[in-house]
């Protein structure tokens, strides 16, 4: 307390229980995630059954189906306000149960989603507004896991606790990824088109009661003094720290396409543009999404010996670089597209393993998970939902090498962001 009053920074101290703290965060998000990307591996299924098919142009139902994956990206920033402020007014805890929740009815709802043969423009809408309620809930998660995850943390731990966001969130994809590859491998194809697609998301609507489970035997992990204090109003965080705000969108521009190119588009892109098999791209992608959470404890603890910066910096220049010449390598090759993939998780691992860090690290205490939630959620919107969609569209109009200087330029101007970012990792965290 007397700390507090004269102006010091302390770390929260260690829970009492660690272990359970990133089980509770872990396991919720990576049931979170797991339902957001089911819909992406999946997404050629989904367009050929909710879609009408367009009478010249193939990929119209492709095109659809990743423009409802990018207005879902659009619920996001209302996620991260309106689930940021439960968390800071209410609690982490309390913000990670209503969360987790969401996403269970909205995944299952997508699981009951007709076709467009038997309801016709039902159809979409049901699908439209299930992914709606889904970007609401992520939104949510991140502002509320970020900063759990990182108040949970003892002294000089907290980039180790932070890469556990994207653990997590990896094991989800990776589980997604690992059901799609299965169901496509074992199904007909026939069967895949009227049922197969559906099974993924009644699983994650199960999943998510098991998360909640665990959830509630989570440590809150706002201060006494927090609790005590006013609540701070809705825009607050925006209204207080518009510095701070404009600072994550410049940290997460680059990172956020870099991401969702590499995690959840290049499957996708590789069957578009070198012609490879459906099966074999979700299989590499499979592989590299292991190897990439394997990365993450590796690139936190790094983070807090040498700092913050350096790792951020190594990410941003490298796929600035990087991210063409390896895109232009893929041809009609598994073990090309493998180590196209596994070379790209070694640079985002950079960004990923500590961006829960960095962000908790920018805001004070009182506004930290709404902080975090709505600028960070905006700036994923904007250039991460987006990605599976501006890619295709560059294809539809026969300019799909555009879409790679696209991600490097974006690499590029956050990296001119991470150059005059303030090293933070050796920084105690205010409570």
């Amino acid at each position: 307390m007397v700390a507090i009053m004269t102006g010091m920074h302390v770390d929260s101290p260690p829970t009492r229980r660690p272990a359970r703290q990133l089980l509770a965060a872990s396991v919720g998000n990576a049931v979170e995630w797991y339902d957001w990307y089911a819909y992406t591996f999946l997404a050629t299924y989904i367009a050929d059954q909710v879609f009408p098919k367009g009478a010249d142009n193939s990929l119209v139902p492709l095109l659809s189906t990743f423009a409802v994956f990018a207005v879902g990206f659009f619920m996001r920033p209302v996620g991260g306000l309106l689930m940021g402020a439960i968390a800071d007014r209410r609690g982490r805890r309390a913000a990670l149960t209503v969360t987790i929740l969401l996403m269970g009815g909205s995944s299952l709802l997508v699981g009951l989603t007709p076709t467009y043969a038997a309801a016709g423009v039902l159809a979409p809408v049901v699908l439209v507004a299930a992914r709606l309620l889904q970007g609401l809930s992520v939104g949510g998660e991140f502002a509320a896991s970020t900063t759990f995850l990182v108040e949970s943390a003892g002294p000089g731990r907290r980039g180790l606790f932070s890469s556990f966001q994207y653990v997590s969130t990896t094991i989800g994809q990776l589980v997604a990824s690992g059901v799609a590859t299965v169901l496509v491998d074992t199904l007909s194809e026939d069967r895949m088109n009227s049922w197969g697609w559906r099974v993924p998301f009644v699983l994650g609507a199960v999943l998510s009661l098991v998360g909640f489970w665990i959830r509630q035997g989570a440590e809150e992990t706002r201060s006494a003094e927090q609790r005590r204090a006013p609540r701070p109003g809705l825009f607050e965080a925006l209204r207080r720290h518009p510095r701070e705000s404009l600072l994550i969108c410049g940290i997460t521009a680059g990172g956020t396409i870099a991401y969702y190119t590499w995690t959840s588009y290049l499957p996708t892109y590789a069957e578009l543009n070198t012609g490879l098999d459906k099966s074999d791209a979700l299989l590499a992608g499979t592989l590299s999404l292991a190897f990439f959470a394997l990365l993450q404890p590796l690139g936190g603890m790094l983070s807090d010996r040498y700092g913050r910066r350096p790792l951020l910096l190594f990410f941003g220049v490298g796929f600035a670089l990087l991210s063409v010449p390896l895109l232009h390598t893929l041809r009609d090759s598994f073990a090309v597209l493998l180590l196209v993939q596994c070379a790209g998780m070694v640079l985002l691992t950079g960004f990923t393993s500590i961006s829960a860090a960095v962000n908790a690290e920018v805001f004070p205490p009182r506004v930290r998970a709404a902080g975090i939630g709505f600028p960070y959620s905006l700036t994923v919107a904007l250039f991460g939902g987006t990605a599976p969609y501006v890619g295709t569209l560059f294809k539809d109009l026969g300019h799909s090498g555009l879409f790679l200087w696209y991600v490097a330029v974006l690499c590029l101007l956050s990296s001119l962001v991470y150059l005059r970012l303030p090293e933070t990792a050796h920084k105690e965290l205010e409570r």
